[in-house]
């Protein structure tokens, strides 16, 4: 493992004293010939296809990724890996589908030595890999852990569930626990809870982090991949709100206080991603840096809040767990200053087993043969003529039973979306095209792509030791 300076003691005193919000800065394109590209993905916690106003969100106000939309790409067909956390994580990071991949539910389950990621292919290929916020791919020192994934500096929740908390008693810089003056009583097995002394909150910690890796950064150096897990705009199960150190803008409004907490952590968020483009400009390698924004899965409902108070789905039907599209479709953005034209709009079908595929084309580095993923490179370029596409896309969901979901991209073009709800249900099927919504069930009009798609289901996933097919929820996944 390479090593990262070591950022975590300045991290927190700037964080105890207070921070203030980042701005998007300007950038100028550079006619020189560039270095080998840096990366930048920011993964959202739970937030909705309809929550930035790129995508149409009217009342909650993201500036700085609206910003990021404007310079570059925005994919109106982009899915997550799955329908919760660890899961859809897992098939970013190893560029497989939820019927191919280690992690396939909210279980606790660790990524093998077998399971190769995209941050141990473009370590090995000399670049350095930074992560913060929430890793969940497997406990401390195990095979899973972000240290033995190729990361050479990890700051952040190793678990999916201590990741509730926003005042956390601890977190982890790589594998060594640091205490945070946060009090947290009768923490749960994974650190969870509720604070009741609340001194340093953490979405402050990951901005001076994240920060002080840029202010070591420089034009001509060595590339880098940053993963930005940021936690927001998750709830904290636990305190049943979503926990927030104050309403900003959003004090005074006319709304049930559980959406003003909603909006005021979306801000958090967007606050963030102002402050990472900021500190890539002002280190000087933002013209040679490919930024990706992107939520995990579809919107929460378990801070007390409602999806469609904000309309937070927007045309989708379904939430956070659902295999709707609003589980699964999900706000993707790209900025690459230079080569992506700004303010482009994307419908190409793409999904977060993808981007694996998508790094190995950028970068040159090792993508498996294995893998799901089709590179959208060329579709980020503007050369279509390139750009493959998927014929099929699948899902599979293990907290309520089981669950599958599939996307068939027909010989004639046509979009079809089927859903199972449980392993013995039949398909339902929806006509994407003309329904979006979901709203009207085809399946017995269309008794031939009902077959098409049953026959491919047989082979669309592998058996799993730690994710069979059950048609009873899966135990100790739920709210996570």
């Amino acid at each position: 493992m390479r090593t990262i300076m070591c950022l975590g003691a300045w991290a927190l005193a700037a964080a105890v004293a207070g921070c203030s919000a980042g701005r998007v800065a300007s950038t100028t394109k550079t006619d020189l010939p560039p270095p080998r590209p840096n990366v930048v993905f920011i993964l959202a916690d739970d937030l909705g296809y309809a929550d930035l106003g790129c995508y149409g969100q009217r009342q909650i106000q993201t500036p700085n990724i609206d910003a990021l939309a404007a310079r570059g790409m925005k994919f109106t067909d982009a899915y997550a890996g799955d329908t919760v956390c660890a899961p859809s994580r897992c098939s970013l990071l190893t560029g497989l589908t939820t019927g191919h991949c280690r992690i396939r539910g909210n279980l606790k389950v660790d990524l093998k030595p077998e399971d190769f990621t995209v941050t141990e292919s473009l370590h090995n290929d000399g670049y350095d890999v930074f992560s913060i916020g929430k890793w969940s791919m497997g406990k401390v020192g195990s095979s899973g852990d972000p240290t033995h994934k190729g990361v050479d500096y990890f700051f952040g929740f190793i678990d999916q569930t201590h990741a509730h908390n926003y005042y956390p008693s601890f977190l982890y810089r790589n594998e060594t626990r640091i205490a945070l003056p946060n009090v947290v009583p009768n923490e749960g097995r994974y650190g969870q809870g509720v604070a009741s002394e609340k001194v340093v909150y953490v979405g402050d910690l990951f901005d001076r982090e994240t920060d002080a890796f840029l202010a070591q950064q420089h034009a001509g150096g060595q590339p880098f991949f940053m993963y930005l897990a940021y936690t927001a705009p998750h709830a904290n199960g636990e305190a049943k709100e979503n926990e927030v150190p104050s309403l900003g803008i959003y004090k005074d409004k006319d709304w049930p206080l559980p959406e003003k907490q909603y909006a005021a952590l979306v801000g958090n968020l967007d606050d963030s991603v102002g402050k990472v483009v900021a500190g890539l400009d002002k280190a000087g390698v933002l013209h040679n840096t490919m930024i990706i924004f992107a939520s995990d899965n579809g919107a929460q409902e378990e801070g007390n809040t409602k999806a469609a108070y904000f309309d937070s789905s927007g045309p989708l039907r379904g939430v956070k767990r659902d295999m709707y599209e609003g589980g699964i479709r999900v706000p993707l953005i790209v900025d690459w200053p230079g080569h992506t034209k700004a303010g482009t709009t994307s419908h190409l079908p793409i999904a977060f087993w993808d981007f694996f595929a998508t790094m190995g084309d950028l970068t040159g580095c090792k993508v498996p043969a294995n893998t799901d993923g089709i590179s959208f490179l060329p579709e980020v370029l503007g050369q279509h003529s390139r750009q493959k596409m998927h014929e099929w896309l699948y899902w599979e969901f293990h907290e309520g039973g089981f669950q599958q979901a599939v996307r068939w991209q027909s010989p004639d073009g046509h979009s079809w979306k089927a859903v199972r709800l449980s392993a013995t249900a039949k398909l339902e099927l929806y006509d994407l095209q003309a329904d979006i919504g979901e709203t009207k069930d085809v399946s017995a009009a269309h008794p031939d792509v009902i077959a098409t798609i049953e026959a491919y289901l047989k082979t669309a996933r592998t058996d799993s030791a730690d994710f069979p097919i059950k048609t009873t929820p899966q135990a100790g996944a739920a709210q996570q």
